[in-house]
């Protein structure tokens, strides 16, 4: 049975740069985890799996919830990503559940982050999840990893979720923010809910179409997790492609790869009907115009898929 863990500073040893690395994984059953594991077994590396269910083999049980994590789970580990949390879009926004968003974010983040600081032999490189929604809505301005936290329910989280990583940061850990945007994948996510209204011509822009989607390929999402484990590079990462495209823009470019037309708004009363107001306008009405540039200026790094056009193909098999 496992404990919450007690704090102390030590020395991390350095695995940051071994060629093959034992990592654990939060989140291993959700859309990006899913696909990095393989991603990272076929680069060599040791995959731990944390999971809340039903443990095999090399798997780690915790329960956030609880604050319980087994307080030899992480003992030489070499990095650990942290992907867990409830899904965003999963559920309409009532006050129960925009707490379940943030707490199991929080209290996750803080119990991985109090591991690693207890463990007696690294890890010394946590890679936690967080979203450009830590930047709020801000209409057309470019944002980077240097432009400040911006206002609303998204903003809060991403900010306290980010402070959770404090335990593993005071030990001496590398701590990476994975600001991660809309990952594009045909296996799940947003595309995958869109595509059967698309490929039966009936997709379009939705309300305006200006706002702004800071998006990036699943293929791309898991290079840059794998690329971080081992660069010399702390604090935020924005995971998005370099050019992000309008809801306009997106709308056209998936119609166009698909050759369906794509000439059908959707006006906003449907899907606030459908989701709720508030989630509605945070996801689908808003959007922030963000580009990666510490993965832009990082010469190890290329995106396969820099464009949405590209991305659509490679994933679609268009």
């Amino acid at each position: 049975m496992g404990a919450k863990l007690g704090l102390g500073e030590r020395d991390l040893p350095d695995h940051s740069y071994a060629r093959n690395m034992r990592v654990a994984i939060t989140g291993s059953t959700g859309l990006i985890g899913s696909a990095l594991t393989p991603h990272l077994e076929s680069l060599g590396h040791d995959v731990i799996r944390v999971v809340r269910d039903n443990p095999t083999g090399s798997d780690v049980s915790w329960s956030p919830a609880d604050g319980r994590i087994d307080p030899h789970a992480l003992d030489g580990v070499d990095a650990v990503v942290h992907l867990a949390g409830a899904g965003i879009g999963d559920k309409r926004w009532t006050d129960d559940y925009k707490r379940e968003l943030l707490e199991s974010r929080t209290k996750g983040t803080t119990l991985i982050s109090e591991a690693i600081a207890s463990a007696s032999d690294g890890p010394n490189v946590l890679l936690s999840g967080s979203a450009i929604g830590i930047y709020g809505a801000r209409g057309d301005e470019e944002l980077t990893e240097a432009s400040a936290p911006g206002e609303g329910f998204l903003a809060d989280i991403c900010m306290q979720w980010e402070q959770a990583t404090g335990a593993a940061e005071a030990a001496g850990a590398r701590v990476v923010h994975l600001r991660t945007g809309i990952v594009l994948s045909a296996e799940g996510g947003a595309l995958k809910k869109q595509l059967p209204l698309f490929k039966f011509g009936l997709g379009g822009k939705m309300g305006s179409g200006d706002q702004w989607q800071s998006w990036n390929s699943i293929d791309d999402e898991v290079a840059a997790i794998a690329h971080l484990l081992t660069a010399d590079t702390s604090g935020a990462v924005n995971l998005t492609a370099p050019k992000p495209v309008t809801n306009a823009e997106f709308t056209d470019t998936l119609g166009d790869v698909l050759h369906r037309p794509t000439f059908l708004p959707i006006p906003k009363f449907g899907p606030k009907l459908l989701l709720g107001g508030e989630l509605a306008d945070n996801l689908l009405f808003s959007g922030q115009r963000v580009l990666p540039a510490v993965l832009e200026a990082d010469d190890g790094f290329t995106f396969r898929h820099p464009d949405l056009a590209t991305a659509l193909h490679a994933l679609l098999g268009k």
